[in-house]
């Protein structure tokens, strides 16, 4: 029995329906407390805002002709172990019939009605029974064709009814989520199919050929950078606007904002710190040299699952050197295929990075694969980093004179001594920044990790998952800012031996990060067209599956 579970709350009935529906589906909403908004969700809520106003209540004892037409009625069952908000109940005297409203319109089959609609209803009539009342029926209202359509209470709806209460309450009690539907159509259109990662998982298992896209949804919102010493950010209906001395500088909307980002001394409102919070929007703050300091969110996430999977593979060393081995061992091989894709070199190499290199590189990751502990793991993953840092000049184009744009030798950090290893640290900052929101939002703790330790400030786990994504985001973003000429020396400023971007040229390498992270690819495992921001996504919630046991390796992104 699952050892967080004592006490089974109520199940709402409308979680009944998820269960009838999908058993996976109800397990992620009530059990780990998965909810995404779909069209169909938002849609549906809108068409029940009348029958949600209020809370309806019913007459303890109705007299015999007494009309009953009362909206949004809360009733429960400690017997039952079930709880429900029915949209309407109305009748005569003790004879009610409970409506409830469905978005769509009636379906073409037998009744009219789907079975874990029916179940849901029958549930509802069962706790008007429980409070005293008759109910040998309820109806079902389509409000997209405004139909009215009758499900009769018989016994053998009441005994499915009862029987899916049960089985429900079992699962809940056995912890254990339920296998993904193989094949199945409701996936397509199923709100939760980004977190549930049917096909995925099923795949990974060798038990599916095809893997269809239902993947991280597609997100049209960006994060929206302050940068501005002393910019103030205040709220004006739906839309953020940014000041500087009391002049509008920058608006943008609500809505198209997945993030904010304050660099420095910037101010927010409180108003819009209110509305993040609701709309769960992440404001993270970076240094004006854009190190990652924290970031704000709301209650957080209500899975405990994961995290408690996550905290208990975290202080198994075996789970923890598997899980390091891949992540080290993924980021090596980026490396390598970053370096045999950009080498550039000098005049005279052929263009092709040396045979040598590409071999140590590959010896590295072999030697990652099998390393025996932890330490050993920093100590082959410094070699490898030392042998890429070297040569990673190599990626840059030459100037008309045989020279490269940026002298760099190797890496350095805080303070960045070069305009190279500022570039670097603060791609590395940002592809922070990310993970840690990105890992937060699906439930995990980003500052318990496997293979970086635990420090005070330090979100570890963020930067395990960022380890194989250091060069396919970051380094790649470097590269392209210089090879472009989007970054020039100019654009830097040098002062007790640091080195930063200036405001402008700042500016102009996140757009460069941003693009990056929106840049679709052919997923190397699942083979379907995908950005990289979302794949940050994909993995993260990958990760879960593989914490809770439903798959049995973590698959590391690997590019070819």
């Amino acid at each position: 029995m699952n050892d967080m579970i004592s006490e089974t709350p109520q199940i709402p009935v409308r979680m009944l329906n998820e269960f009838v529906y999908c058993p996976r589906l109800g397990y992620l909403e009530w059990v780990q407390g998965e909810f995404m908004h779909s069209s169909d969700t938002v849609d549906g809520a809108i068409k029940h805002r009348r029958v949600d106003k209020g809370g309806g209540v019913l007459p303890e004892k109705p007299q015999e002709q007494e009309h009953i037409h009362a909206r949004s009625v809360s009733l429960g069952s400690d017997i039952m172990g079930i709880t429900a908000k029915i949209d309407v109940v109305e009748g005569d005297g003790e004879v009610v019939t409970p409506v409830d409203y469905k978005r769509g319109k009636r379906p073409h089959v037998a009744g009219g009605v789907y079975a874990p609609e029916k179940v849901q209803l029958c549930a509802q009539g069962l706790l008007l029974r429980e409070h005293g009342f008759s109910c040998n029926r309820g109806v079902i209202y389509f409000v997209s064709s405004k139909e009215r359509v009758p499900v009769p209470m018989d016994q053998e709806l009441m005994d499915d009814t009862l029987k899916a209460i049960d089985d429900f309450k079992n699962l809940v009690a056995a912890g254990q989520i339920p296998q993904p539907l193989e094949n199945s159509p409701k996936c397509l259109r199923c709100s939760l199919a980004p977190v549930c990662l049917p096909d995925e998982v099923l795949f990974l298992n060798q038990r599916k050929d095809e893997i269809r896209p239902v993947y991280a949804s597609d997100e049209n919102s960006l994060p929206f950078y302050v940068q501005k010493a002393g910019a103030y950010v205040r709220k004006d209906g739906a839309q953020l606007i940014v000041e500087m001395d009391k002049e509008k500088i920058a608006e943008a909307r609500l809505e198209d904002i997945s993030q904010i980002v304050l660099f420095g001394h910037s101010t927010l409102t409180t108003p819009v710190i209110h509305e993040c919070l609701r709309r769960s929007i992440p404001v993270t703050y970076l240094s004006y040299g854009g190190w990652f300091m924290g970031h704000t969110i709301g209650t957080g996430h209500k899975n405990v699952e994961n995290r408690t999977a996550q905290y208990r593979a975290s202080f198994d060393s075996g789970a923890c050197l598997k899980i390091a081995r891949g992540l080290v061992s993924a980021k090596i091989s980026n490396c390598r295929t970053l370096m045999r894709r950009n080498w550039k070199g000098m005049e005279g190499d052929g263009g092709k990075a040396p045979a040598e290199l590409i071999n140590d590189m590959r010896g590295d990751m072999d030697s990652a694969g099998k390393a025996d502990s932890l330490d050993s793991m920093l100590g082959i993953e410094g070699a490898a980093a030392g042998r890429y840092f070297r040569n990673f000049q190599s990626m840059f184009r030459e100037e008309s004179d045989s020279k490269y744009v940026f002298d760099f030798s190797g890496r350095n950090r805080r303070p960045p001594k070069d305009p190279v290893n500022a570039m670097l640290s603060l791609a590395y900052a940002m592809l922070a920044r990310e993970w840690t929101i990105a890992l937060s939002a699906v439930g995990l703790d980003p500052y318990r990790g496997f293979y970086h330790q635990p420090r005070f400030g330090r979100p570890a786990l963020a930067l395990d998952m960022m380890e194989p994504f250091r060069p396919l985001i970051a380094d790649s973003t470097v590269i392209t800012a210089v090879n472009n000429g989007e970054v020039r020396p100019s654009d830097f400023i040098s002062a007790a031996g640091s080195c930063n971007l200036t405001d402008s040229g700042r500016k102009r390498f996140i757009g460069v990060f941003e693009r990056r992270l929106g840049q679709e690819v052919t997923h190397p495992i699942f083979q379907y067209r995908i950005s990289y921001r979302r794949i940050l996504e994909v993995q993260a919630r990958l990760l879960i599956r593989h914490l809770l046991g439903e798959i049995p390796d973590f698959p590391n992104f690997v590019t070819r």
